[in-house]
C-alpha cells in the first residue's frame, strides 16, 4: 500500500535506518520453513483465559476499510516491513529500542523477555521516556517484569480495568514508528512460534497509536482512531475484519490460534459457498475446536491445524483476502476470533496492501497449510 511518508529529524532518521537495515538483512517478505523444536509450555494454558465462546450472529456493519484512505492513492511511500516468526527472532525489537532518543511506549499483554526489559531499562537511564502498559490479569506472569522496570526509573501501571483483558502488542519508538505485533514479549515461546510483526511509520497510525496510548496509560477513555489502516478493539475490529472477508473475490488465508466467533465462521463459510477458496491454518490443542473445524470443512473451506502442546503452534492473527489480484489486503493483529478479542478487549491490528507483505505471508502460509493436519 502506498502511504505518505512523514518528515523526519535527522536523530528520527537514524532510528529509522534500524528499519531500513532489517530490509537490507532481508528479514523483509521473507518466507519460512520451520523445523519445530521444544517448547517448555502448552500455549493453549496461557491463552485460555482469553478463548471466547461462540455467540449469536449480530448484523453486519458496512464501511470502507481504513486502509483505503477514501481511495485515494498517494504519491509518497512509507513503506512497511513485515517480520516473520520465529526464523527472525527479536533483534529487530532490541535494536529500536537501542536506538531510541526520546521516548518509548509499550503496550503487552506478556512481558517475559529479560534481554527486552533490560534494553528498555538502559533506555530510561540514558533518559528516554518509556512507559509501559502490562495487563493487570496476567501480573502473575508480568510482576517480574513490572518490579524490575518501576526499580530501573521505567512508568509501568496495570492496564485499565475497563477491558476484559489488554491483549494489544505494540511498541512505539520516539513518537515515529511502531512495531505491531500478534506476538507477546514472551521469549520462551520465540523459537516455536508462527508469528508476525509489522513496523509502521505512518504519521497517521503512529499519533493514532500514541494518542490511545496516552489514554490507556492513564485510565481514561477514548474512542481510537483508524489512522491510515489500524484495527482497534473494542472499537470496529469485528467490523473491520468482517468486511475484508465479505468482500474477498477469490481466495483467502486465515492464520487463527481461536476458533470461537460464530459471526466470522458464518462469514467464511458464505464465502466458501460464492466460490472463494477459503483456507485456514490453526491451533487445536486438545480438540478444542473440532466442531468448528468440522463445520467449516462441511461448508467447503479447507481446515490445517497444529495440536501439539510442544511443538509449533500457530499465535498469527491474520486475513489475507484476494492475494496475487489488484485488490489484494491482509489484516495482521493481536486480534483472535473470540467475543472477547473483538469486543472487550483492547487489540490492535492493521489492514495493509503492501505487496512484499502480502507474498510473504502467502508463501510462509502455503508451507504451514502443507504440514498441518488436514480436515477431510
Amino acid at each position: 500500500m502506498l502511504r505518505p511518508r512523514a518528515a523526519i529529524s535527522t536523530r528520527q532518521a537514524a532510528a529509522f535506518a534500524v528499519a531500513v537495515l532489517v530490509a537490507v538483512l532481508g528479514i523483509t517478505g521473507c518466507s519460512v520453513n520451520l523445523t519445530a523444536g521444544p517448547i517448555s509450555k502448552p500455549h493453549a494454558k496461557t491463552h485460555s483465559r482469553h478463548h471466547g465462546r461462540s455467540r449469536k450472529a449480530r448484523p453486519r456493519h458496512s464501511g470502507s476499510p481504513a486502509h483505503t484512505h477514501r481511495g485515494r492513492p498517494d504519491r509518497h511511500v512509507a513503506q512497511d516491513i513485515l517480520v516473520t516468526e520465529p526464523r527472525a527472532g527479536f533483534s529487530v525489537v532490541y535494536r529500536l529500542i537501542s536506538a531510541s532518543r526520546h521516548s518509548i511506549d509499550v503496550t503487552m499483554y506478556e512481558l517475559a523477555d529479560t534481554t527486552a526489559t533490560r534494553a528498555l531499562a538502559a533506555a530510561a537511564k540514558r533518559g528516554v521516556k518509556v512507559r509501559v502498559i502490562l495487563d493487570r490479569r496476567r501480573e502473575s506472569l508480568n510482576s517480574a517484569a513490572y518490579t524490575y522496570l518501576t526499580s530501573h526509573r521505567v512508568k509501568v501501571v496495570w492496564s485499565s480495568s475497563g477491558f476484559e483483558y489488554t491483549h494489544q502488542k505494540t511498541l512505539v519508538f520516539d513518537q515515529s514508528k511502531a512495531v505491531v505485533m500478534s506476538a507477546n514479549l514472551t521469549s520462551r515461546y520465540y523459537t516455536t512460534s508462527r508469528d508476525f510483526l509489522v513496523l509502521d511509520s505512518a504519521r497517521a497510525d503512529v499519533a493514532a497509536i500514541v494518542a490511545v496510548f496516552d489514554a490507556d496509560f492513564g485510565h481514561r477513555q477514548i474512542r481510537p482512531s483508524d489512522g491510515r489502516d489500524l484495527v482497534w478493539s473494542p472499537t470496529d475490529s469485528q467490523r473491520q475484519i468482517l468486511a475484508l472477508i465479505d468482500r474477498a473475490r477469490r481466495s483467502l488465508r486465515i492464520y487463527s490460534e481461536e476458533m470461537a466467533d460464530t459471526t466470522v465462521d458464518d462469514a467464511l463459510i458464505k464465502a466458501a459457498k460464492r466460490g472463494v477458496d477459503v483456507r485456514v491454518c490453526g491451533e487445536n490443542t486438545g480438540g478444542q475446536y473440532d466442531a468448528v473445524f468440522a463445520r467449516l470443512a462441511r461448508a467447503g473451506v479447507h481446515i490445517s491445524y497444529y495440536s501439539s502442546s510442544s511443538g509449533f503452534y500457530i499465535h498469527a492473527k491474520v486475513v489475507e483476502a484476494d492475494y496475487g489480484t489488484d485488490h489484494g489486503r491482509s489484516f495482521i493483529g493481536s486480534e483472535n476470533f473470540s467475543e472477547t478479542s473483538l469486543d472487550r478487549n483492547r487489540e490492535l491490528g492493521l489492514i495493509t496492501s503492501n505487496p512484499a507483505i502480502l507474498a510473504a505471508i502467502a508463501r510462509t502460509f502455503a508451507g504451514d497449510f502443507k504440514r498441518g493436519k488436514h480436515v477431510q
